[in-house]
């Protein structure tokens, strides 16, 4: 008898379909116009997958549940305005800040140190509403297209029967999944077990858009570099802390600040020219793919410090509820497909997970800037316009009725795009391809010790592995990477 959980290639695959049953025509790629053009929102399935993701735990997020954070302060120090008109980047600027470090994908009562990317979300309460940065210790990610994610994240949580976490659909996952292949050699690096969060620097990892004030547009990526230096901890330590202080990671931070210890970070920009992004290498918008630092090199914009803890952590860290859509004039999202759903699923989560006026919340107000629109009623909404405020635009009644929509001050990012709509991940640029940059960063980017660490972590996470056909793969997708890495764990495990 066949055992259930043991691949079965010649047996038919069922056609995937929609919650109503009908078929559906690509489980990895969204519907875009064009290639590499905007995801439209009639995609029915991706919204249906990502809005059933967004509601599959309560109450705490589903990815990221395992966090904490603090508030600070951003200071620009140098002068970017030739990039943007955004109010929070203009020279001498200060802004109050809101961060949220996490891990990925334990639950909330996981341990810190497990192996592990690190969210790294960024707030700015700027003069012009909030900025919101969410992003990773790594300037990557596991994917390029959001159709998967939903997939991405059930393969790092728990079998259904078991309920245990399980090596071999982790693998069986990203070795299917080559786009991988980059962020996992981050994973299984140096940066999956950091120091603590002061100790890590962060991404925004996405490209963004910025606009200045003749309207001129560039491509844009966040670098957040950590004043305290990048450090890493031991597999050995790490374990040990996992049983003996679960919250380590917390701890720390909490009593660095309380000591008056207050950690900072140099915010660094990549700037990219919007005409050049069309013939540039490697496809700019590709969230798996790094742009080179000598093509592009990082330049300085300010730093932030955290100095405050919070007064409440439920109030304050657990009910805050990030969202890349969180732009303001002078900044905005780019054509990655990963950004333009997140834009949507963050949102949507948020709406879910704490109630339809989440916004509302203090640490979700804006600090400086004022709340303007005719959205009213929902779950919990405390705050309410004056009684001669309509609830409707148009209307007649002229500046007591309410806001007016500004184009000038409302200047949104944005960016052409003409094609047909398609399930693809065709790309024009020439040198594309999953493994590669991957193989770049192991072997010219990690030092001889931090490779000699990648070759032990690997070889305890194919020992780990145990179905022959994912193990097969597993040595090839390392082969992929590196033709020696790959021989070295092929005969190591």
């Amino acid at each position: 008898m066949t055992n259930p959980a043991t691949p079965n290639p010649a047996a038919p695959t069922p056609a995937t379909t929609t919650q109503t049953g009908t078929p559906v025509a690509s489980d990895a790629h969204s519907l875009t116009v064009g290639a590499d053009g905007p995801t439209v929102l009639h995609d029915r399935y991706l919204v249906e997958k990502l809005a059933s993701f967004n509601r599959e735990r309560v109450p705490e997020r589903n990815p990221h549940a395992k966090g904490g954070g603090a508030f600070g302060t951003f200071v620009v120090t140098e002068d970017v305005s030739a990039y943007t008109r955004a109010a929070v980047f203009q020279p001498g600027a200060e802004s109050e800040t809101l961060i949220r470090f996490s891990s990925v994908a334990g639950e909330q009562g996981s341990p810190d140190t497990w192996r592990d990317v690190r969210g790294f979300s960024l707030r700015f309460y700027s003069t012009e509403g909030n900025l919101d940065i969410v992003g990773n210790n790594t300037p990557t990610f596991f994917l390029r297209d959001a159709m998967k994610f939903p997939d991405f994240i059930h393969s790092q949580k728990r079998l259904g029967d078991s309920g245990l976490r399980d090596a071999d659909m982790q693998w069986d996952f990203w070795t299917l999944s080559p786009e991988t292949a980059h962020q996992v050699t981050y994973l299984m690096g140096d940066r999956g077990l950091p120091r603590s969060w002061r100790h890590m620097n962060g991404y925004g990892s996405h490209t963004y858009q910025w606009v200045n004030a003749a309207g001129e547009r560039f491509w844009v990526q966040y670098h957040f570099l950590s004043a305290q230096g990048v450090e890493a901890m031991g597999a050995d330590e790490a374990e040990q802390l996992a049983g003996s202080d679960a919250d380590h990671y917390r701890r720390d931070l909490f009593d660095a600040i309380g000591r008056g210890e207050h950690p900072s970070w140099d915010m660094y920009v990549q700037i990219m020219p919007y005409d050049e992004a069309k013939a540039y290498r490697f496809n700019p918008f590709d969230l798996t793919k790094t742009w080179s630092k000598k093509d592009y090199p990082r330049i300085k914009v300010g730093t932030f410090t955290l100095n405050r803890n919070p007064q409440n952590f439920f109030a304050e860290i657990e009910q805050a509820a990030f969202s890349p859509g969180n732009q303001v004039p002078g900044t905005g999202i780019s054509p990655d497909k990963m950004l333009m759903a997140r834009v949507f699923a963050y949102s949507d989560a948020q709406r879910y997970r704490i109630g339809a006026n989440y916004n509302q919340l203090p640490v979700n107000q804006p600090h400086a800037a004022e709340t303007r629109n005719y959205m009213h009623e929902g779950q919990m909404q405390y705050r309410f316009n004056p009684a001669e405020h309509r609830t409707y635009t148009p209307n007649s009644y002229g500046a007591a009725g309410g806001p007016a929509a500004d184009p000038v001050a409302g200047v949104e990012a944005s960016w052409e795009a003409d094609g047909e709509l398609m399930r693809s991940a065709a790309t024009l640029h020439a040198e594309d391809d999953d493994f590669g940059q991957a193989g770049t960063l192991y072997r010219e980017v990690f030092d001889g010790e931090q490779r000699v660490r990648f070759l032990e972590t690997l070889t305890g996470q194919g020992r780990s592995i145990t179905i022959d056909e994912i193990r097969e793969r597993f040595f090839q997708y390392w082969t992929n990477v590196d033709a020696e890495l790959g021989a070295a764990l092929r005969d190591r495990v």
